[in-house]
């Protein structure tokens, strides 16, 4: 009875209005402002949050929906509410991403059966900073296993160990990866915040399609110790909540020396450059992106359309070629040092192999495959000049070039095309997401919701030069004051 009436009053003192409106959740959307405002006001207490959205996720993740975005919970994290540290996320919980290691009672797994039970020596550098800011950290959350690199037939938001998320807004559709777990718990209101990663698209394309903000930083902005690797080129991890204010606080805590005024009117006297080619050709999208940028217009920025990026395409072919190259000399690195079951890219390959049954019942491992084979000498000075030539290609001659010929303060189109159906046999579907520029130049990229196609949720891209991280948040505000354009997820399944 006492545990009942704990979870009643974490519930009513989030939310006394929205508890008597009958045909709305029983449980709020909650921002890490909102909610550092109530904790400050003694209208809660951070033990109250976490009783709080573990009951959400009791009632939405591990029934009901059965979204399946959490693949686990921290058991310390009550613990942790009553001890946390003062500081700018004191008493507030935040969802970390499967391949973000924690030194707890948790695991580090990347969603992999390989790395079960073998669990790290210490905290990733962001989880120390969150836990020195006084964050609870809630639990670990479901992603596409291993980032999405071991297979082109791939399934996001699948992982061994973790099984399927689904999207909250559509439950027969994807949620995006690889940090689709991160982006539909926020989506759904488990918890007010989460961290993920990208290397190309991982958080900008599950944001977007869940409905949410999303931020890819500046590559090297914010530490990837204890981050499971893909490249460290282009791998980064980043913010994923609910507003634009939420991620420039979580900025704040993650990166050195980060500082932003958010304005309201941050868009007036903005000139901001359509990229076209990266807008896809969905006519429902391109209208909703019109409407939108009639919007902007209102609000006095200046637009400044078919804004070309020419050497794009090639920019993100090098890319490609050059990161499975640096996939086998960086997860060496690290399954090396990391120790358990295995410790290299052949050996893990090998597991994969002998426990097909349980890893790969829907596809197979063949980027890894691919990956293994190019070790040599040759191979590796190769890449590192396609790596060059990428980087030259997307940042000084593609995005940097772009903003500096038009005199622009950011580029910006629409993040993705509405979500597809999940397949587990044939895989995603070929969605349009326009991540590659920023994820190759390593360049901030900012998605925000900008409306709903086919009642699912569709994003705005800004993306700005390097370092130019609080400039392109402070933009992404106020799109965000104008458009409003977030919804609540229906969970319902068509």
């Amino acid at each position: 009875m006492h545990r009942r009436r704990l979870l009643q009053s974490a519930a009513l003192a989030l939310c006394p209005a929205a508890c008597e409106q009958k045909n709305r959740s029983p449980l709020p959307f909650v921002t890490l402002a909102d909610l550092t405002t109530m904790l400050e006001t003694k209208q809660t207490t951070p033990l109250l949050l976490v009783e709080h959205f573990l009951n959400r996720i009791a009632q939405i993740d591990r029934s009901g929906p059965r979204m399946n975005s959490i693949i686990e919970l921290n058991p310390d994290a009550r613990a942790i509410a009553t001890t946390c540290k003062p500081g700018l996320l004191h008493g507030l919980p935040i969802l970390i991403k499967d391949n973000i290691e924690t030194a707890d009672a948790m695991q580090t797994t990347a969603g992999s059966l390989a790395l079960r039970d073998h669990k790290p020596r210490r905290d990733a550098a962001l989880v120390t900073r969150l836990r020195d800011a006084g964050a609870v950290i809630l639990g670990k959350t479901n992603l596409s296993e291993w980032a999405n690199i071991r297979s082109p037939n791939s399934t996001s938001g699948w992982s061994a160990r973790g099984g399927l998320t689904r999207n909250p807004h559509k439950l027969t559709h994807s949620a995006s990866g690889s940090s689709s777990g991160s982006a539909a718990a926020v989506a759904a209101g488990l918890a007010p915040a989460a961290i993920g990663t990208e290397t190309n698209g991982s958080i900008v394309s599950p944001a977007s399609a869940c409905g949410i903000v999303g931020f890819k930083p500046t590559v090297g902005l914010i530490s990837g110790t204890g981050i499971i690797p893909i490249t460290h080129h282009q791998d980064t991890a980043g913010p994923m909540t609910l507003t634009v204010r939420d991620a420039a606080l979580l900025m704040q805590v993650l990166a050195d020396h980060f500082t932003i005024e958010l304005k309201a009117d941050a868009l007036k006297g903005a000139r901001l450059g359509v990229l076209r080619e990266q807008s896809g050709k969905h006519p429902q999208v391109l209208a909703l992106f019109e409407a939108t940028l009639q919007k902007l217009r209102d609000a006095g920025a200046i637009i400044v359309d078919s804004v070309e990026l020419p050497n794009a395409q090639e920019a993100g072919t090098l890319a490609w070629k050059a990161m499975l190259i640096e996939l086998r000399t960086d997860m060496n690195a690290y399954l090396d040092q990391r120790g358990g079951d295995v410790h290299s890219l052949a050996e893990l390959i090998a597991f994969n192999e002998q426990h097909r049954d349980a890893e790969m019942p829907h596809f197979g491992q063949e980027f890894f495959v691919q990956a293994e084979k190019l070790g040599t000498l040759e191979i590796i000075a190769a890449g590192q000049k396609a790596r060059e030539l990428a980087k030259q290609l997307a940042g000084t001659e593609g995005i940097d070039a772009a903003l500096k010929a038009h005199n622009l303060d950011a580029l910006i189109c629409p993040t993705n095309d509405p979500a597809g159906m999940i397949d587990l046999k044939k895989g995603d579907e070929d969605v349009r997401v326009a991540s590659t520029p920023a994820a190759v130049a390593g360049y901030p990229h900012l998605t925000v919701p900008m409306g709903f196609v086919e009642s699912l949720p569709v994003g705005f891209s800004i993306i700005g030069a390097a370092n130019d991280d609080a400039h392109i948040l402070a933009l992404g505000h106020a799109f965000e004051q104008i458009t409003q354009a977030r919804r609540s997820p229906t969970f319902v399944v068509e």
